[in-house]
């Protein structure tokens, strides 16, 4: 016995997810939440560029209604296709993804801030001027 195969095993019933043996069944309810998802995530998507290229929609409240829309485009995503939900089991993912949305605010932030102090400070134009005759 090899040293990668030993030890993958020790119980019979511990798999790692997606090793179990799926049925006929199973794969035909994963494929139909894959098309449920596809369809849901292109029909935000149409949505979002009809509103955006229309005036029927109140103009102010654009926006807001793509925000919302990517919002809805997001919870899509995660949903049928991260397959991120609030059961027991998944505890591990939405931590994962809390944690990578910290992630990605702090560089926000922290880019934002930077690009803010970053003018404050600057020297004006004409000092630089001066300095460089």
């Amino acid at each position: 016995m090899s040293h990668t195969n030993r030890g993958l095993h020790l119980h019979p019933g511990d798999t790692a997810p997606g090793d179990e043996i799926a049925g006929g069944r199973e794969v035909v309810e994963g494929l139909l939440g894959y098309l449920v998802g596809l369809a849901l995530a292109t029909l935000i998507t149409v949505v979002a560029f009809f509103i955006s290229q229309t005036t029927l929609v109140w103009q102010p409240s654009i926006p807001i209604a793509l925000f919302v829309l990517a919002v809805a485009q997001m919870g899509v995503h995660l949903v049928f296709f991260l397959h991120i939900t609030s059961g027991p089991d998944n505890t591990n993912n939405i931590l994962a993804l809390a944690f990578g949305v910290l992630i990605v605010l702090l560089l926000i932030g922290g880019t934002l801030w930077i690009m803010y102090h970053m003018n404050h400070n600057m020297m004006p134009m004409e000092q630089i001027m001066r300095m460089q005759q």
